[in-house]
């Protein structure tokens, strides 16, 4: 097995079309764990094996791929650069100990460059950047290196630099060993620096050494002294350096054409972190990387195949794990016998007979594993909850069958996905009956269903979800009926005098009973109250359940024989009806608590659309980093499309949370339309 000190685990971050797929093919191809290098375009590279993927040309979900270098092991992590996907960022970027922030150099730091970045900052993970795509047309590696800079918080320096650019782009300055790598062909050759980069090459050496010495006291008084600094020293505190966050090293190449990747690969392996140099710090505790401690191992990612079953991602914090060893899991408090140990290599499993600190490992049909989950030795039991803070669901959709009789298929697939994915969720709605999926944007919620027709064999149509609306009533009223039938034999009598008054909002339903001297027998009095409750169900302007209503039985009658609980039951739904006709009804709607992080140039726009939403705006606070947050009451038929309109007004920048708060009166005006379509949508079902 390989040193714990030799491995190293690169995670791929970064805007969507940057080259992180192909950048992790052309290290593969290039370190000949692969056959062939394949493309993004073709459908054919190692990382991108989802169907879907494939099918997009564009990554969806988090994979590994994990390889010998030399005495070195490496396991590469590409995620996806979609918003939509951020919680695949979320829960692999913890598992890395370098992260590897991929910019394209054409188009410099766009916005999932810095919402992925500060993930890694939120998790204190080393980070180092290539700028990719040198090779294409209006490349600036200058002029990105200096965005770069401007939001990364602490020192950047360039190891390498670009010769040429463009179709003239042929290789890579080393500003440390001060040579040149070009390439013919596929070929690396290293020269002495071109005359013309001389300059450009003491420039960025010179703010190469200061950026390093600064890190070091010692260093620093020995280089400010004119004392000899030597190229030993340097890297040793560039190591240390890069492992405590406290600079970023930046490398420049082409993906597509191999240029500069293994240059950037040598520098990890040489000054790189592995599991002994960062601290793997989860709800305030650390876990320290021992290989002799108990095996402990923290899950970070699930994947539920109908074919192949459940295969559980895990990375080992501590101690070893091998088949036939038994393994607990105290979120779930079960204990379960692993038979089998893989490292992932793109969509092939390799099995192996043992894995230590520092490994990923896939472990399948483990009948208990989520996300975030821990996996240890059962005499060592490990108890951290909330390790990955997941965003909620920004959009949902109704979900229909085009088929009939498929809808035990629908939900048993779609509870599997969601398994696989914290951000989807899943849920039946009593009240409007239908399925209904929540998660992070459009393009979230069609991967999702495509999913579902690929894996499961099953297709749906999504809607717009249905506003789970409310009735109540705003005055007092009274009413009665009087429930009398005679066919023979014995008849039904029910008689009930009931008063209804408005409650205030959230206080749901509340029955009193009135009754002097035995108008009604005590033991009819519930028959009465569960006959409102079902009056209850269906509202008298549009069928929708009734809220905030007190209900006051007062007075009534029965007969010796004919009464009966079916008979008191009939006339208080009726006399429930009478009454809410009376009592002035009214639509409720769900009024939704939102927060909006927007940045601050696109404020005013937001809070403008809120307005047109009919949100209340309760608050504004700065966060400090161009950014501003919004805090805001929105009716939630008002939010349906908001993401959408977010992203558009914030250049994708934008995003918000939401959870239910209360139920208000919907404003008249709109009472009516809500109405009319609710009685064509009960004629259509009819």
């Amino acid at each position: 097995m390989t040193d714990t000190i030799k491995k190293r685990v690169i995670a791929f971050i970064g805007h969507n079309g940057s080259g992180k797929t192909t950048l992790s093919e052309s290290i593969l191809f290039l370190n000949k764990a692969i056959d062939r290098m394949g493309s993004v375009e073709q459908g054919n590279t190692a990382m991108d094996f989802d169907p879907v993927e494939v099918e997009k040309k564009s990554s969806i979900n988090a994979s590994v791929f994990t390889f010998k270098r030399g005495d070195y092991t490496f396991a590469l992590i590409d995620t996806p650069g979609f918003s939509d996907f951020i919680g695949e960022v979320l829960s692999t970027v913890l598992v890395a100990e370098n992260v590897c922030s991929v910019l394209d150099a054409t188009s410099g730091v766009e916005v999932q460059t810095e919402k992925t970045w500060k993930i890694a900052k939120d998790y204190k993970r080393p980070t180092f950047c290539f700028i990719n795509g040198m090779d294409k047309d209006h490349a600036n590696f200058d002029q990105t290196l200096e965005q770069i800079k401007t939001f990364a918080g602490k020192p950047v320096v360039a190891m390498n630099f670009p010769i040429g650019s463009g179709s003239a782009f042929k290789g890579v300055v080393d500003v440390l060993n001060q040579k040149a790598v070009l390439y013919e062909g596929k070929t690396p050759k290293i020269t002495d620096v071109p005359e013309d980069l001389k300059d450009k090459l003491q420039d960025y050496r010179s703010s190469l050494i200061e950026s390093i010495v600064e890190l070091d006291d010692a260093l620093m008084e020995k280089y400010f002294a004119d004392e000899p600094v030597t190229s030993e020293e340097l890297k040793e505190t560039l190591s240390k350096g890069y492992a405590n966050e406290q600079i970023v090293p930046v490398f420049s190449g082409s993906a597509t054409l191999g240029i500069g990747v293994n240059e950037c690969l040598d520098a990890i392996q040489e000054f790189g972190a592995s599991p002994v140099d960062v601290k793997m710090e989860i709800g305030g505790q650390e876990i320290m990387p021992d290989v002799d401690a108990p095996f402990s191992a923290l899950i970070f990612k699930v994947v539920v195949d109908p074919f192949i079953g459940k295969l559980t991602y895990a990375k080992v914090l501590t101690g070893k794990i091998k088949p036939g060893d038994t393994i607990y899991n105290e979120s779930s408090k079960t204990t379960e016998r692993i038979n089998h140990i893989y490292v992932p290599a793109g969509k092939k499993q390799n099995e192996i007979s043992e894995a230590s600190v520092g490994d990923i490992i896939a472990i399948p049909k483990l009948k208990e594993s989520q996300v975030g989950n821990f996996l240890s030795e059962p005499s060592k039991k490990i108890s951290i909850e909330n390790i990955f803070d997941f965003p909620e669901p920004m959009i949902s959709k109704s979900v229909k069958s085009k088929n009939k009789g498929e809808i035990d298929k629908i939900t048993n697939g779609l509870a599997r996905l969601a398994e696989s994915d914290p951000t989807f969720h899943m849920s039946f709605n009593s009240e409007t009956s239908e399925i209904v999926v929540s998660g992070l944007g459009n393009i979230h919620i069609d991967v999702i269903i495509e999913k579902l027709k690929k894996n499961f064999n099953v297709e749906v149509e999504l809607g717009k979800p249905k506003i789970a609306y409310r009735e109540t009533i705003t005055k007092k009223a009274k009413a009665e009926y009087k429930h009398k039938k005679q066919s023979g034999g014995h008849g039904q009598y029910g008689h009930v005098k009931i008063e209804l008054e408005p409650l205030p909002r959230g206080k749901g339903f509340e029955f009193e009973d009135k009754i002097f001297g035995g108008a009604i027998p005590k033991n009819y009095i519930p028959s009465v109250e569960k006959g409102i409750k079902e009056a209850m169900k269906k509202g008298v302007l549009a069928e929708y359940p009734v809220d905030d209503v007190k209900v006051t039985l007062y007075d009534g009658s029965y007969h010796e024989v004919d009464s009966s609980d079916i008979a008191f039951q009939i006339a208080a739904i009726q006399a429930f009806k009478n009454g809410m006709q009376s009592a002035s009804p009214t639509l409720l709607e769900p009024i939704m608590s939102v927060e909006i992080y927007v940045p601050d140039d696109s404020t005013g726009d937001v809070m403008g659309d809120l307005n047109a939403r009919r949100g209340r705006i309760h608050g504004i606070e700065p966060l400090g980093n161009k950014y501003q947050l919004i805090k805001s009451d929105v009716p939630l038929s008002e939010m349906l499309e908001f993401s959408s309109q977010l992203n558009s007004m914030t250049s994708g920048k934008g995003y918000f949370t939401m959870k239910f708060s209360h139920y208000e009166e919907v404003p008249r005006n709109l009472q009516e339309k809500i109405i009319q379509e609710r009685k064509a949508e009960l004629e259509e079902e009819k």
